[in-house]
């Protein structure tokens, strides 16, 4: 295969395996630019992009729950306008500081070794909290109170050093705030979609331009979008079934020793 489309392939592949996994799909990407020793700032906003795969994942697997709920506001039922609005005020911290900082942030994303020490510390937390945290009555993204939708909104800003997880800061958010596993991740994943919807938009609207000129087209997205959404399904399903059953433990150990590998090996090279 020639070296271009596979790293497309691979691309695609590591954000559908990481997008909902709390280990930070942006730090993979990164990480991975270092490692194959490809033009990190040629690949951005391709790796920004795919992401919508990942997320067309989720309205695919979970197309009867977006379905009642659509049919829910369109019957007044409260239930649904709650489901609605806990995604909608969520998501609102993020839009606003990611509009603040976007340049700054854009200036992490070149930063591997803040990827590095973001996953150490972010497997020590998850290892932290998973002790500290032992019952969580709140079951039902409906059911979450607004006061700790803001909450778990705010907490998800963290997750813009890139390194952190979108996915886990918005899963470990949750968990303090008294919502159940399950829930806590249905919760990231539903959350994910206007979340990288606005990223993607954003990035669009500020480098629409370097798509073709930067050595990326629309058929390499292409590629990478198809090949991240069917990784992604594999990755929620299973997911879903090992935190249900173990937790996040195996996820804060394995941030730990890839974080670790990666500052050993960028020091050193």
């Amino acid at each position: 295969m020639d070296m271009h489309y596979l790293t497309i392939v691979l691309l695609g592949i590591v954000e559908g395996l990481t997008e909902f996994l709390p280990v930070s799909s942006t730090g993979h990407l990164i990480l991975a630019s270092e490692l194959l020793g490809y033009d990190s700032a040629q690949w951005a906003m391709f790796n920004v992009i795919i992401q919508l795969g990942a997320i067309l994942a989720v309205v695919v697997l979970y197309w009867r729950t977006f379905w009642a709920v659509a049919m829910g506001l369109l019957q007044g039922n409260p239930v649904s306008w709650r489901f609605l609005r806990n995604l909608v005020i969520a998501f609102i911290p993020a839009a606003l500081i990611g509009l603040a900082l976007h340049d700054k942030i854009e200036i992490l994303l070149g930063e591997p070794k803040v990827v590095a020490v973001a996953l150490i510390i972010g497997g020590i937390a998850i290892l932290i909290i998973e002790r500290l945290i032992k019952s969580a009555t709140i079951v039902g993204i409906a059911e979450i109170p607004l006061i700790r939708v803001v909450g778990i909104g705010l907490i998800q800003c963290i997750s813009m050093i890139p390194g952190v997880s979108r996915s886990g800061a918005t899963i470990m958010g949750a968990l303090t705030l008294g919502v159940e596993r399950r829930t806590a991740a249905e919760f990231s994943f539903f959350l994910a979609i206007p979340t990288m919807l606005g990223a993607t938009t954003l990035e669009l609207i500020k480098n629409h331009d370097k798509i073709t000129t930067g050595g990326v087209s629309w058929f390499d997205i292409g590629i990478g979008f198809v090949v991240s959404f069917i990784v992604a399904i594999l990755v929620i399903k299973w997911f879903v079934g090992i935190v249900s059953k173990h937790g996040f433990g195996p996820f804060a150990w394995y941030r730990i020793v890839a974080g670790a590998a990666a500052l050993i090996w960028l020091t050193m090279k």
